[in-house]
């Protein structure tokens, strides 16, 4: 079966691109390629992709900016849905709709012209609304769950639209990495001046300033409870550990830094810094990364 016939045919409306490069669209900038990659321009259209993958049994994934996410070197025998297409932005009052698509800094400028903030944190941060709110993202000082109030999304081909209860959010974790679409979200910010607004972007972007340089997926492994995983790793002596062109960034060691390498290099990377770190401190890092591998196929 020629899946971009298919598509081109089934669905001329939503933008599809054969021979799709996971290394052009993630940050950490490795990775093979997937058949197809299908980018549906609303929630309706979404819905009818999703419904139309599970009912052929066509292995699909979902892909947002890619800043926290790693593909495997080997090809993906299936379709990537992208949501940067969706693009909806309206408000009512501090309720703010963000499509899945809307970048952080997008839903932040929109925000500040409608007197809205609160989402300050997201300065600087290379998310968009949809991977963001599945996965959680953010800093200490507020993640995606602080802001929430529902999520417009696509479950077994059908749009639902689930409380911030039914959201299932934890540390970096949330119901929707289990295959669950986000389509659109309902954020709640809080009334402020523009002035304010952007005093704290500047504030957020400043601090973020620091951050090592280079092609990442941000910060690797969750902060155990009271702890720092970065100061954990630093301790161990793991800063510049190298496994071919994946390396510990010695700025800050939570950050794993490509140099043209494989995701087989970035991986193996991550289990020797596992394995050195339960060795010496007994401490069990998690990973907030998603990999992207055969095995994480979504069925909506």
């Amino acid at each position: 079966m020629d899946i971009f016939a298919v598509f081109s045919a089934r669905f001329p409306y939503a933008l599809t691109e054969k021979n799709f490069s996971f290394s052009a669209h993630t940050t950490i900038g490795c990775g093979g390629r997937a058949a197809l990659a299908v980018s549906p321009r609303n929630t309706e259209e979404c819905a009818e992709i999703l419904c139309f993958l599970r009912q052929r049994g066509i292995p699909h994934l979902f892909l947002g900016a890619g800043a926290n996410s790693i593909a495997d070197d080997e090809s993906y025998d299936g379709v990537v849905v992208r949501f940067a297409k969706m693009k909806a932005l309206f408000c009512d009052g501090t309720l703010v709709y963000a499509g899945a698509g809307v970048g952080g800094a997008e839903l932040l400028k929109f925000a500040k012209e409608n007197g809205v903030g609160g989402f300050e944190p997201l300065a600087g941060i290379p998310t968009s609304v949809g991977g963001g709110t599945a996965m959680n993202a953010g800093i200490r000082d507020g993640h995606f769950c602080d802001w929430v109030e529902r999520v417009v999304a696509v479950d077994q081909g059908k749009i639902r639209t689930l409380s911030f209860k039914e959201c299932g959010y934890s540390e970096k974790n949330s119901v929707f990495l289990s295959g669950i679409a986000v389509a659109g979200v309902y954020l709640r910010g809080i009334e402020s001046f523009a002035e304010e607004i952007e005093t704290r972007v500047c504030y957020y972007r400043t601090r973020r300033a620091n951050l090592p340089k280079g092609r990442s997926m941000g910060c690797t492994f969750v902060n155990p409870v009271g702890q720092s995983a970065g100061e954990i790793i630093d301790r161990c002596g793991l800063k510049n550990l190298r496994v071919g062109g994946a390396f510990v960034s010695p700025e800050h060691a939570n950050f794993i830094i490509n140099e043209g390498g494989t995701s087989s290099d970035v991986k193996k990377l991550i289990e020797e810094i596992k394995i050195r770190v339960k060795a010496r401190t007994g401490i069990v890092l998690r990973e907030e990364i998603r990999r992207i591998t055969e095995g994480s196929k979504n069925r909506s």
